[in-house]
């Protein structure tokens, strides 16, 4: 491999989110140094190209305030034509930072209070709180298992596309946390449910360059003419390339009509230009790393044949479902018949092995599990050996 995907960083002390809560869980996790495998940032070195980019802004020029440049837009227009296949224009594009604020930007200034949105739990659990948030009603359109295997309950969603009062679609695609790659098959058949109830679709598709070898990312308004102009797509370079703490985001919105009243709502609301090392970093990334993403996808995809063939061989009762998408594993740990209380108590305290609790995502992740894979391969195997000692010691 020509990249370094084994260097494990020191992140104690550092402010990383997901270690301080980890150590407000069980602060002999700090003598030990324990990686928590929770939150959605990888534990991987930044790609050297962003980093050399990032030294040289930061050599010749002052950090002022910054907007987007051409290159900037070039550098979007361009990834998303090669990695996807979609033609956008730089018109379309509006930056953010970050996309969970674009959900609740979207939300307030596309929907009216009172209001439906339908979600499809066990789901990203920023979306309950942007539709709370903005006091409109979560409708839940829950997915159903198929033969160890997530799909969209379509009658149901038809039902709830049906009320007039469920204004709004907000889809999840790659779906966190259960690792689907919607098929052409099922984008066509929301799309065709939400034209005939006139469901607008803000679909979050933030993890698609994320595709595991065999599958393949159709974004949702590049299906036909009416998803393109009834939808906004959520899109950015931090789950991609690690650049969360940049609060970069490129939300596109063909629809002019729906991009004026996302930009009032920006401009009420004083969101303003993003950071200027975002830009530069974003720019560099989609530029200058596409080999590197392609090494990342290789080792993502190892490691959660890591965790299949684990499970399969120590605990066999926990599912390990498949992924196509994202570098976030979903487990259904709901044989071992534990309460979600004792699950995690036992997982934080005996383990000592720290991921995502599935009731975040919903009542119905209760007895369920989300195991980041943005790890060194040692750390992944450690942590899988802690939970196997533990319910070991269970059963003596």
């Amino acid at each position: 491999m020509k990249y370094d995907f084994e260097t494990l960083m020191d992140r104690y002390g550092t402010g990383s989110f997901k270690y301080d809560q980890m150590i407000k869980w069980n602060p002999q996790v700090v003598e030990k140094k324990i990686v928590p495998l929770s939150v959605a940032d990888m534990e991987f070195k930044t790609p050297p190209e962003i980093v050399d980019a990032l030294k040289r802004y930061l050599d010749e020029n002052i950090l002022g305030y910054t907007g987007p440049t051409r290159e900037y837009f070039d550098a979007v227009i361009g990834w998303m034509k090669r990695r996807h296949d979609w033609d956008i224009k730089e018109r379309w594009i509006v930056t953010t930072p970050g996309v969970v604020g674009a959900f609740h930007m979207a939300i307030s200034s596309l929907t009216k209070p009172g209001e439906g949105v339908i979600v499809m739990p066990p789901v990203y659990y920023p979306f309950y709180s942007a539709i709370e948030k903005g006091e409109r009603k979560i409708v839940r359109n829950e997915l159903k298992e198929v033969d160890g295997r997530y799909e969209i309950d379509f009658e149901d969603l038809e039902k709830k596309a049906k009320n007039p009062k469920n204004s709004t679609l907000l889809f999840c695609n790659p779906h966190n946390p259960v690792g689907r790659v919607w098929t052409r098959e099922e984008l066509l058949k929301v799309a065709e449910i939400c034209e005939k109830y006139d469901v607008l679709v803000l679909s979050d598709e933030i993890h698609f360059d994320l595709i595991m070898p065999g599958h393949k990312h159709i974004v949702f308004a590049n299906l036909n003419d009416w998803a393109r102009n009834h939808s906004v797509v959520f899109t950015a370079p931090s789950k991609t390339f690690n650049l969360a703490g940049m609060h970069t985001s490129n939300i596109v919105i063909p629809n002019g009509r729906l991009k004026k009243s996302c930009t009032q709502e920006m401009n009420r609301t004083a969101v303003m230009n993003l950071n200027a090392l975002g830009y530069e970093a974003c720019k560099t990334a989609y530029n200058e790393c596409e080999d590197w993403l392609e090494e990342l996808i290789d080792v993502i995809h190892e490691n959660h044949k890591l965790v299949k063939s684990h499970m399969a061989e120590h605990h066999p009762e926990i599912h390990v479902y498949d992924l196509e998408g994202t570098y976030l594993q979903w487990l259904d740990f709901r044989a071992l018949g534990m309460d979600k209380e004792e699950l995690e108590k036992m997982l934080h305290e005996e383990a000592m092995v720290f991921l995502d609790e599935g009731y975040f995502f919903g009542k119905e992740g209760t007895g369920f599990e989300r195991i980041n894979l943005a790890c060194p391969r040692k750390v992944l195997k450690d942590a899988l050996d802690r939970i196997t000692e533990a319910l070991k010691k269970r059963k003596s």
